[in-house]
Order: C-alpha cells, then structure tokens, then sequence
C-alpha cells in the first residue's frame, strides 16, 4: 500500500535512527499502517529480535507480603512509566525465597530482556550467577561484595537518623522491629544503623530488644507483644517499615500503652497512609516512585548495551517528625 519495501516499512515502524528515508516516504508507511489498523505483533518481534522488550520487576517475598506492603505501589509505578519512556513493558513477579529458580526461569524462557530485583537476600547465590553469565540485572538494594549495579537510599544512615531522634528526646531504653527477617541485606542496614545511634550515644546494644518483623501489620503486632513482655520493656521503639509499624501500634494500644506519652514510636518509608495512624507516624521518607523509575531507567541502558556512569545510585531520604514521638 506504501509503495516501498518490507525493509523500508520495518525501518520506519521500528523508528530506527541513522537510516536515510525521506519524510515523505516514512509518512506513506505510518498513513498505509494507520488505514491498515496495522499493530507490531510483540511474539513476532521477539522470534525475529530476541528481544521481548519487557523489564522483570522480581519481588522477593511471598504474594500475601507483595499485597500488604503499602511502600510497593509508587515503585512499581516508577518502573512503570520509566519503561513506558522507552517503549518497554513491565513484567511483575512475586518469588517466595524459597523458589531460587523462581525468576531464573523468566531470563531462561526469554520473557524478560533484564530483572529488577527488590528485597534482594545475602544468601541469593542465584542472582550472582545470572549477572556472571551476562544477564542485565539492577537491584532495588544492594549485595555487599559483589559488582551488581543498584539502586538505593543509605538506609544505615537513615535508620540512625532516626534513632537519633528518639535519643535527643531522652530515650536510652530503645527497641527495634526489623521491616524483614535478617537475612535480606535491607533489614541488615537498618539494624546496622539502629546500632550506629546507640553507639554514638555509649549506650549498649541490648539483643533481647530487637525483634525480627516480616513485612505485614500481623508481623509487627506479635513483635511488639514480644517486646512489652520484657520488664523493662522499651520506653521507645525503631520500627523498620511502616506497614510494621501500623500492627506494632495496635499491639501498644492494645495493652494499654499511649503513644508517644508511655512509648515513642518512629516508622520507616512515609507510606502514604503514615500521616492518617493514630498517631500520625513519624517516619524516615523514602523517595519510592524515584527508586522505581531509576531501577528502570538503569536497566533499559545495560539492555541496550550503554554504560552506567556509576555501579550503584543513591537517592536521599528525610526525617519527617509527626505526633508519634515525643520527649522521655
């Protein structure tokens, strides 16, 4: 209908750069398509490429921790409209950590071009051997010895900033509720700066006062009432992730305890629902939909063969102080 060649309707379709075709003639193709009601069929292109211009978003956590996690949905949108920019789609997998084949299988069977890899573990052998065998990969995290490129906010330094804010108040006596089980490195980080602000402060790391959560509200319910069993129990509390916090709060509220007056309370991530607890949460911000759209933005270039400026990507968090914490 255009009057030009399968190869000149491929160039023009595929809008590949540096091919000398007229505007005239790149016009015919788009107007013959458009009559046509002509779409690129993406199984075929994927046969003929390799490629299926798809970005896996790997979540290491069970399906039931996914769709508690309220932190999730500003990153995924950040990928998401990263790949829209560029053409690509998105592909979003849940992977409990006990399928280590889980998101092997999606590079193996080609229906992603490259994985971002969120709540990424010490113990993930996988992962290190997909990126040594060439695989794309970015990771929303990091895996300390190794040379995977990533994207991350400091969260040692943001989980002292916050424990930091609970010791100017006066608070010595602090717990912690991790936002996972220590094994993922994210978990790791924020204990380590949870420890960092004790130190700094010559007060003594207790163990009996941190308590491992698991990304859901029922996880930081039973690690709170595992806390106030102690005597003393803490006279303030670090917990790593907000939707932790929301089942730590009721727990306090539960047994009795007022917050801040009897137990202050700091968060972390500034999920959308943190300023609407009661009390409103204080809470380390965390740029989500920032994360999201640098993971993806990051990856699309190791697809397409460029070069990053730098392995890994920090973004900047913020101490946002709210109603939930108040002096000792």
């Amino acid at each position: 209908m255009a009057g030009v060649s399968r190869t000149t309707v491929s160039f023009v379709l595929n809008r590949l750069e540096g091919v000398s075709i007229s505007e005239s003639t790149r016009e015919r193709v788009w107007e013959a398509a458009r009559k046509l009601n002509y779409h690129p069929n993406s199984a075929g292109r994927k046969l003929v490429s390799g490629k299926s211009n798809t970005l896996g978003l790997v979540l290491c956590q069970s399906p039931e921790q996914v769709f508690a996690d309220a932190f999730l949905p500003r990153v995924i949108l950040g990928v998401e409209q990263a790949a829209l920019q560029e053409k690509f789609h998105v592909l979003l997998k849940p992977v409990d950590p006990s399928d280590s084949e889980g998101y092997a299988r999606l590079i193996r069977e080609n229906h992603v071009d490259g994985i971002i890899l969120s709540g990424p573990r010490q113990d993930d052998a996988e992962i290190t051997r997909l990126h040594d065998e060439g695989v794309p990969i970015i990771l929303l995290g990091q895996l300390p010895g190794t040379s995977l490129c990533f994207v991350d906010v400091n969260a040692i330094s943001g989980a002292e900033v916050a424990v930091s804010h609970l010791l100017d108040a006066g608070h010595e006596r602090i717990g912690m509720i991790t936002n996972a089980p220590l094994s993922y490195t994210s978990a790791q980080q924020r204990r380590a700066g949870y420890a960092s602000a004790l130190q700094r402060k010559n007060i003594r790391l207790d163990p009996s006062l941190i308590v491992e959560g698991n990304y859901t509200p029922a996880s930081g319910y039973h690690a709170m009432k595992q806390l106030l069993s102690q005597s003393p129990g803490p006279t303030a509390l670090f917990v790593a992730s907000d939707v932790v916090a929301a089942g730590a709060i009721l727990a306090a509220k539960r047994a009795g305890l007022r917050i801040p007056d009897d137990l202050a309370i700091v968060g972390f991530d500034d999920i959308p629902m943190a300023e609407y607890l009661d009390p409103p949460l204080t809470t380390v911000r965390l740029p989500a939909f920032g994360l999201g759209w640098a993971a993806g933005e990051r990856l699309i270039h190791l697809i397409r063969g460029d070069g990053l400026d730098q392995n890994g990507l920090f973004l900047e968090s913020q101490l946002v102080i709210r109603d939930s914490t108040s002096r000792a």
